[in-house]
């Protein structure tokens, strides 16, 4: 448990009656998990004086024997020479929360001089991804209007979340940092409702994500290799797609070798770099090409009406999952410092509008485009990259064929840096927790190739599992868009029936709403369609 303690400006006073000096006082602050802990605000986690639980104690037994003892203990317990937790000065007397020694061993929080420039990297990164490049799959069964009301009322609404997560990220009441979303969570509902409802979908979001790189990565390598040949084959016998998803595992697993979070803006930044050229590449040629003979916009008209209720959730949710990154958002701004005059909402603020801004214009294009260049005809399996190979495979140039499936392969290694951190985190301290000590270089190897290769095992064993991600995608959809507007009613207690309380509960209780429908057409799906059911036979 948190606990606070007051840290004097100067020598104590002795009492007036000549009595003993009282020891400061010790205040409960909110019941959190130990390795979950991030209450520094400052650059350095740790504080001298209460870098150890028993510190405090041992300092009031020697008060009690002796005044000269006692103010040598209140010498040690002043404000340190550096920043307070909530950026004081350094003289002034503060409330400190006892900070957990973890977070300076864990690779999210080991380093804190992140700024808005590294948080738009990582947020780039982690916000474009190959599901964009379904949204014209979408647009098929919505059509022109509704398509477009979807794509910016989804993009607006996930945009409110984000500056939600950033505002929840640190507390001035009692200096906390909520340094991962699972800890603000815990913290706001209780760790038993975070164990029901937002460990899974974490989960998810971070190792399923994954494991869904590796399969595109590997497919999109063996098709890069397939291009440079010129489809006549390099070798004799080429490498199986599980060779080639192998391929790609060693080369993510090498990168995640970088020690923390901050140590991959640069990847971050090639990644981000990457996923705008192969959307603005896709968008560009099929505008180029123009449209297919024979296209129509007229809305797939089902058989019955119940296919076409689901089809427009599934429709729903094509355009809900475009929009990826919330689970890292307070991982990304846990890297940056904060104080009580420049907190960390700041800079990345204004790194997440940054980097949206250019989502807006890599994802509207890339829907209206692809949409308006193929119709019906998009390709339901792969969206626009399907598209670009299967209409303009021989009249577009080699070199740029290939670019789009280097961007792509590129992006994925970036990305799985992005997604595998919190999961990395989340491993070693369980480490940090039982031995008290930071995770030696060999062992943090060890595991983050566990890690990786694990990953790899399970897209090799189960590759049928993309069928199901309509149906698993449907359960993390509440934290990008529900659960952050409850944690808000419930930390900041807005006024009953203002705006912003019938803001939170509408957009709350619709995103869980949201919630059911798409975990309803993603058990439909399965059961109309089935499941092609084949271990360890990737296509």
């Amino acid at each position: 448990m948190a606990t606070e303690v007051v840290a004097s400006s100067g020598p104590t006073a002795p009492p007036a009656d000549g009595g003993e000096i009282s020891s400061p006082a010790m205040v409960s602050g909110p019941p959190m998990s130990a390795r979950y802990n991030s209450p520094s605000l400052s650059r350095k986690p740790l504080l001298l004086s209460i870098e150890h639980p028993n510190a405090v104690s041992s300092h009031n037994k020697t008060a009690a024997n002796s005044n000269s003892n006692s103010n040598n203990n209140n010498n040690n317990s002043r404000t340190p020479n550096f920043l307070t937790p909530l950026g004081s000065p350094i003289r002034r007397a503060i409330k400190m929360t006892k900070l957990d020694p973890q977070d300076a061993w864990l690779p999210i929080t080991e380093s804190r001089n992140g700024n808005a420039l590294y948080a738009a990297f990582h947020t780039l990164c982690a916000g474009i991804g190959i599901q964009a490049l379904v949204l014209p799959v979408a647009f098929t069964i919505l059509g022109w209007t509704w398509g477009i009301i979807s794509l910016t009322v989804a993009f607006v609404w996930q945009l409110y979340t984000f500056w939600i997560l950033t505002n929840l990220h640190e507390s001035s009441d009692n200096g906390i940092r909520y340094s991962r979303f699972l800890q603000l969570f815990n913290a706001t509902f209780g760790e038993r409702m975070g164990k029901i409802f937002a460990l899974f979908p974490i989960l998810y979001l971070s190792g399923g994500t994954c494991v869904a790189l590796i399969v595109v990565g590997g497919s999109t390598t063996k098709l890069f290799y397939q291009i440079v040949c010129g489809g006549h084959g390099c070798t004799a016998k080429p490498l199986t797609t599980v060779e080639w998803y192998l391929v790609f595992t060693c080369a993510a697993v090498l990168l995640s070798q970088l020690p923390n979070l901050n140590s991959v803006a640069g990847v971050s930044l090639v990644g981000a770099a990457t996923a705008i050229g192969y959307c603005t590449f896709m968008w560009c040629v099929s505008v180029t090409e123009g449209r297919l003979t024979g296209v129509s916009y007229e809305r797939v008209k089902p058989n019955s009406n119940t296919e076409w209720f689901f089809g427009i959730l599934n429709a729903l949710g094509i355009v809900a999952f475009a929009f990826r990154g919330h689970n890292v958002t307070l991982e990304i701004q846990a890297t940056m410092p904060s104080s009580e005059k420049k907190p960390s909402r700041v800079p990345m603020w204004r790194g997440i509008r940054g980097a949206y801004f250019i989502v807006a214009l890599c994802l509207f294009p890339t829907a209206i485009a692809g949409y308006w260049a193929y119709g019906n005809k998009i390709p339901e399996n792969g969206g626009m990259l399907t598209a670009i190979y299967a209409f303009h495979g021989r009249d577009t140039s080699q070199t740029i064929l290939g670019l789009i499936t280097l961007f792509v392969i590129i992006n994925a290694l970036s990305s799985f840096q992005i997604y595998g951190m919190p999961m990395f985190d989340d491993i070693e301290s369980k480490f940090t927790a039982r031995m008290k000590r930071p995770c030696p270089w060999w062992l943090r190897v060890i595991i983050r190739a566990m890690f990786g290769y694990g990953c790899f095992f399970v897209a090799v064993a189960i590759p049928f599992l993309g069928s199901l991600a309509g149906l698993i995608g449907g359960i993390a959809v509440p934290v990008t868009f529900a659960y952050p507007c409850l944690m808000w009613i419930k930390i900041k207690k807005p006024e009953r029936f203002n705006f912003m309380w019938w803001l939170n509960w509408g957009l709350g209780i619709s995103g869980i709403l949201l919630t059911i429908l798409l975990v309803a057409a993603g058990i439909y799906i399965v059961i109309d369609t089935g499941v092609e059911v084949s271990f360890f036979k990737p296509h």
